[in-house]
């Protein structure tokens, strides 16, 4: 009993020098107001750290898909297959000589998920890399039908990203890249990787052949 009464009073102790703590005795961090909503690991909504806000990119269309196509078929690793339940990710870490991420694709036949976001980890790369992932939706799912959608369709294969250096930019949606070519870019907002998704996990059937190219510009 007297070692339970000493491990009570020493956490007592402990939460007590805690909250006598302020956010002023922590170099670079800003003292606010904030309640006490806490999560699971015990730490304040306060102390988790607040990602600038970002701007919305720059987006466009154009009805040259067949000169697209024609172009990127000649250059390297720029005709992929994005098979059927699969997530491939494109990363591009920011690099000092330019200020802007540029990008260009289309599809064969189909539609494909597409929507950008930023990890602020600092580069230790400046490789642009690809990754594919398998989605985790259920299998026994019937497959949403495939065609021209609307900006409102949100891609039933978007994941949660509980990573807390990761900001969006362009949730995943539907886009009609079989019918023009989807364009854009967006300035650099600091250090970091830039991982844009091309997602086909809401088809069960169908692969989607994508052309694509990504680059820098100043």
């Amino acid at each position: 009993l007297s070692t339970a009464l000493d491990r009570l009073e020493a956490t007592s102790q402990l939460q007590s020098r805690l909250s006598s703590l302020s956010f002023s005795s922590f170099p670079g961090v800003t003292a606010k107001q904030c309640d006490n909503t806490c999560y699971a690991d015990g730490w304040s909504e306060c102390y988790l750290a607040q990602m600038p806000p970002l701007n919305p990119p720059t987006t466009w269309t154009s009805a040259a898909v067949k000169e697209l196509k024609v172009k990127l078929r000649t250059e390297k690793d720029s005709m992929v297959t994005v098979y059927r339940g699969d997530i491939m990710t494109v990363h591009v870490p920011t690099v000092p000589e330019a200020n802007k991420v540029c990008w260009e694709f289309a599809t064969d036949g189909y539609d494909i998920g597409f929507g950008i976001y930023f990890d602020w980890t600092p580069v230790t790369s400046r490789s642009i890399t690809v990754h594919i992932s398998e989605s985790s939706d259920d299998e026994d799912e019937e497959e949403e039908l495939e065609g021209p959608v609307g900006n409102g369709d949100v891609e039933k294969g978007s994941k949660t990203h509980t990573n807390s250096n990761l900001s969006e930019i362009l949730p995943v949606y539907r886009q009609d890249s079989h019918l023009s070519v989807q364009g854009g870019s967006h300035e650099f907002p600091g250090e970091g990787t830039y991982l844009l998704k091309f997602d086909n996990s809401y088809s069960l059937w169908r692969n989607k052949t994508l052309y694509y190219r990504v680059y820098y510009s100043a």
